[in-house]
């Protein structure tokens, strides 16, 4: 069996339990203070969407520098691992997605695929397998080395620092609403939204795309985790830097990653054809869509 990290369970439960109690504060807090929670909570997921998860772990599209910097950044608010674990861990989850070698293994149940795969020691077929894939072109990103290098100071300031000081400084809100509704409910909301992608899009939905794979279109993750619930599409086609068809859909990464287009700060946005995906939704497609 794999080892108990009793220090992450600690944690993580005290974590949770002071998101519990935040939530008990927001009746007496500044509107602007829940407002700045929630600008936070977009940042954060987009340090992680658009980010450590279609930028580096996928390279769906590129990035020029003042953007990559910013993604970092924001990355270092989600306080989920540094930008070269988070995208070696998914590079490996999607080589080996489902067996003992993936990370956060969904054939493992929903508590295991949802937080369990951190309060265990990784399986050794994660490390074993893990190995054999190339991870240099993270590290060939100075930004990518300058955040891991940095990366304890770096989430000190922007997860728990930054959230804090700014409504106590500009609208007079208290250390105590401001620590715990913009730091600590605010974190432990964009972690679960995060692990939902590994849980509920592995569990519950359709598979227009691929029947054969376990992740699927899920509505509520989509709608949580700013447009990643598209996960049977994201699975069959994840070289796509939208994670789903395009058209009118919700996706706020894409629209994200689009207006950096337009501001000339994003290129080479890859896209699956529509023959393509027409083709495979044909051939191994659940015929929901």
């Amino acid at each position: 069996g794999q080892a108990i990290v009793w220090r992450n369970v600690v944690l993580m439960g005290l974590l949770h339990l002071g998101a519990v109690y935040a939530l008990s504060l927001v009746p007496r807090a500044h509107i602007l203070t829940l407002l700045w929670a929630y600008f936070c909570f977009l940042m954060t997921a987009l340090g992680v969407t658009a980010g450590a998860h279609r930028l580096w772990s996928h390279r769906s599209y590129k990035a020029k520098l003042p953007l990559r910097i910013f993604l970092a950044a924001a990355n270092s608010m989600a306080f989920q691992n540094d930008i070269y674990e988070w995208s070696r861990d998914h590079r490996v989850h999607h080589k080996y997605s489902e067996t003992d070698a993936d990370p956060h293994n969904a054939r493992r149940g929903f508590f295991f695929s949802h937080i369990g795969w951190l309060f265990v020691r990784k399986h050794r077929d994660v490390i074993e397998k893990g190995r054999k894939l190339d991870f240099t072109d993270l590290l060939d990103d100075p930004v990518v080395r300058f955040q891991r290098k940095y990366y304890k100071s770096s989430v000190v300031l922007m997860c728990f620092v930054i959230p804090t000081f700014v409504p106590w400084y500009l609208w007079g809100e208290s250390l105590w609403n401001a620590y715990f509704l913009a730091s600590i409910l605010r974190y432990t909301i964009s972690l679960n939204v995060t692990w939902l992608v590994n849980s509920a899009a592995h569990m519950y939905g359709n598979r227009p795309y691929d029947k054969n794979i376990n992740p699927r279109q899920n509505t509520l993750v989509t709608l949580g985790a700013i447009g990643e619930g598209f996960h049977n599409y994201h699975h069959t086609f994840p070289f796509d830097y939208s994670a789903s068809e395009l058209g009118l859909k919700f996706n706020p990464t894409t629209w994200f990653i689009d207006f950096m287009f337009w501001l000339g700060l994003v290129t080479d946005r890859k896209q699956a054809p529509k023959e393509m995906i027409q083709a495979r939704k044909e051939r191994t497609g659940d015929g929901s869509a």
